[in-house]
């Protein structure tokens, strides 16, 4: 099958219907509105439900209903908006229904702009909403990548019965590159034995969040940490790419990983070192100890991020002392260039800013 030159929310929109989205909800703000209108027009075309809601805190409260009844259900924003989503984010993970969130990353803080940031990770990876609990946050980095992520979000969605965010940047949502879909499979949602259906002659199902006692709310925690704790033993996912061994590491994800990569596979030649990259493709659960492996025989880390460095926190905690971790990052909406990279890189690590 020939490939198809799409848009990236294009890409996440109909890969979103191709993995058998029953249900989208959402609001338009930019950088993710071509996410809304792809499924404004094709949701209704296959009689499934769209609904642009009045704000994002409906948006998100419309999604965990509709999640209660076992459908797949999604919705997509962009980081003002997941802010608004936030209490119900929670709601869904203390509830335990499987829903995705796509949050096409802008800057920050406050309104900010549109152009493409990462400042959103903290509040994807640690939660963000109140209480106990970890989304499951996969990192695409390309357009194909983003199709990818999406079939995988709703598979764990439904396997963990969690939040899956999908986090990009602006400029993965507003790219282009060709891509294909003829690789994945037909969906096949698992039997969904809690699920709301009203359906008559079975016993009574309840859905809830809520305990009367801190007994109650402790069991619940604890069932949570129980599965986080298989999350993170099972579906930890990352990339490493370029030379074994190498001295320095760059640290990226997203639309740095990019940068990076083309440092890493074509332009590291007048370096006076050899770098590889480390590329967390789930930034929770983050892969900490294959980074730990990868960075203990390496001179240091460069952690690249569009953001006054929050990854950066996660990568010191992986490294755990076993070598240097710098930060190159890029605030308000500037995106890194791989001249700026390899000028730091040679800052940081060549043998004369090292010292004796």
């Amino acid at each position: 099958m020939a490939k198809e030159l799409l848009k990236g929310n294009h890409a996440f929109a109909e890969a979103a219907i191709r993995a058998g989205v029953e249900a989208f909800f959402g609001y338009p703000i930019t950088p993710s509105t071509e996410f809304l209108e792809h499924m404004a027009r094709r949701m209704p075309e296959l009689g499934r439900a769209f609904v642009q809601a009045e704000s994002e805190v409906a948006a998100i409260n419309m999604v965990y209903g509709a999640a209660c009844t076992g459908k797949r259900v999604m919705t997509a924003s962009s980081s003002p908006g997941v802010s608004l989503m936030m209490e119900g984010i929670s709601y869904i993970a203390g509830t335990e229904v499987p829903a995705v969130v796509v949050n096409v990353m802008r800057g920050g803080p406050g309104l900010g702009n549109i152009a493409p940031s990462q400042g959103d990770y903290y509040q994807m990876v640690k939660g963000g909403g109140h209480g106990d609990y970890f989304p499951l946050v996969l990192a695409p980095a390309s357009v194909q990548e983003a199709i990818d992520s999406i079939s995988l979000a709703f598979d764990l969605a439904d396997r963990y019965r969690t939040p899956v965010m999908v986090l990009g940047d602006g400029m993965i949502g507003q790219m282009m590159e060709g891509c294909r879909f003829d690789h994945l499979e037909k969906p096949r949602p698992p039997e969904k034995p809690w699920a709301l259906t009203g359906e008559p002659g079975r016993p009574r199902r309840t859905i809830k969040s809520f305990s009367n006692t801190a007994e109650g709310l402790a069991a619940t925690n604890q069932r949570l940490l129980d599965r986080y704790e298989q999350i993170q033993r099972e579906e930890a996912r990352h990339q490493v790419i370029g030379p074994p061994d190498p001295d320095v590491v760059l640290a990226a994800y997203g639309t740095c990983a990019r940068i990076c990569r083309q440092i890493v596979e074509t332009d590291q030649d007048d370096l006076p070192f050899s770098v590889g990259l480390f590329r967390p493709v789930t930034l929770w659960p983050f892969p900490a100890r294959a980074l730990r492996q990868t960075a203990e025989s390496a001179r240091g880390v460069m952690v690249v991020e569009m953001s006054a460095g929050q990854m950066v926190d996660d990568v010191r905690l992986g490294v755990d002392g076993a070598c240097r971790v710098e930060l190159l990052s890029r605030l308000g909406g500037l995106v890194p260039t791989a001249v700026e990279i390899k000028e730091a890189l040679a800052s940081a690590f060549s043998p004369a800013a090292s010292g004796p």
